[in-house]
Formats: C-alpha cells, sequence, structure tokens
C-alpha cells in the first residue's frame, strides 16, 4: 500500500480531487493532510472524508525533523504538495527524493520561484502576453518550482481572458490530470 500525504494551505480542491481518486484505490491511500494554516478550509474538508490532519509550525518544521516522526507512524512513502507555499526544507527534499511532487499553475520554467503562485502567476502570464499557459507538475527540490518536469498540459488564451479566467482554464487542467499523473508515478516505481 502507498500511503500519501498532501500538503495544502488553502481551500483544497486539488486535494479534494485527489483523494477522490483514490478513495476506491486498493494500494494507494490518502493518508494526512499536512497544512501551514490551522484555519486553512481544506483541514475541513479532509476531515469530511475521514482523513486525519497535521497542522505544522515554522519552527517545527523548519528547525526540527518532527513531521518525520508524524510521517513514520502514518507510513508515508509519497508527498504531494497541492497548494502548499511555504519552501520544502532539505531534510524532507533528501528523505522523499523523487517521491515528492508539486503542480505548478503555468509552463514551467516560464513564471515560476518564490512569490509566483496563485493570481500573481495567472497576473503575470498575461501581463507577457502569452498565448497560452497550463500547468507543470514536477519533482521537489531546495529551490521552487526547479524540480524535474514529470508533465505538462497547456491550454490556449486570449488577449481579452483576464487573470481570473486564465486561472479557472489552468484550474481545469489541475483538476484534470493531477491525480493520474500522481497515480501513474506510483504505479512505475512498485
Amino acid at each position: 500500500m502507498n500511503h500519501i500525504a498532501i500538503f495544502a494551505s488553502g481551500t483544497g480542491s486539488n486535494a479534494k480531487k485527489i483523494i477522490e481518486h483514490f478513495q476506491s484505490n486498493p494500494s494507494i491511500k490518502v493518508s494526512l493532510l499536512v497544512s501551514n494554516k490551522a484555519t486553512a478550509p481544506v483541514l475541513e474538508m479532509a476531515q469530511s472524508f475521514g482523513i486525519d490532519q497535521h497542522v505544522i509550525d515554522r519552527h517545527s518544521f523548519y528547525e526540527t525533523e518532527e513531521i518525520l516522526t508524524v510521517f513514520e507512524k502514518y507510513e508515508i512513502d509519497f508527498i504531494v504538495l497541492a497548494g502548499f507555499l511555504w519552501l520544502i526544507p532539505t531534510y524532507l527534499v533528501e528523505s522523499f527524493t523523487k517521491r515528492m511532487v508539486n503542480i505548478h499553475p503555468a509552463l514551467l520554467p516560464k513564471f515560476g520561484g518564490k512569490g509566483m503562485y496563485g493570481k500573481y502567476v495567472h497576473r503575470a502570464v498575461k501581463e507577457a502576453g502569452e498565448k497560452e499557459s497550463g500547468i507543470t507538475i514536477h519533482f521537489v527540490n531546495e529551490n521552487y518550482d526547479e524540480g524535474d518536469i514529470i508533465f505538462q498540459a497547456s491550454c490556449d488564451i486570449s488577449p481579452e481572458d483576464s487573470p481570473e479566467e486564465i486561472g479557472k482554464k489552468v484550474l481545469q487542467l489541475e483538476h484534470r490530470f493531477f491525480a493520474t499523473v500522481i497515480e501513474n508515478i506510483l504505479v512505475s516505481q512498485n
């Protein structure tokens, strides 16, 4: 059995799609939801699916390796970043090399890096006059959005599209592909 921990900071629409995708899978299970915000709506959503939650703070995440003890308890062997905004510390990257993925709402290497998330990405795409945007699913390393790219999907955007409309098109791609790509990685690693 593969046990997944999902890291999320917000509402958790991607986390929800992933949880739903694996609900009836006999060999892959979302076992834990980790958030850096005690009030994040994603925690309630996970609870509604019967998934345990763990809230982290900056000190424990960056100054200790406490999260690894939590992961041992849940037998976590794969991590999914689904709207999690903190940089992952080196000890965690090293413990989960090629077993931690992130989704980015643009076609990397464009529009990546610190501060490039959500509406900021879509605004930058709009301001650059891009004709397409999309998603990038990549392995996580010690730097924002620089890990090896696993999968990309794109969507056309028009000059009339607002950053919010671009965001909606990109979110559709996230919901369509993220869980399937995770499943494919896990199947290929076993």
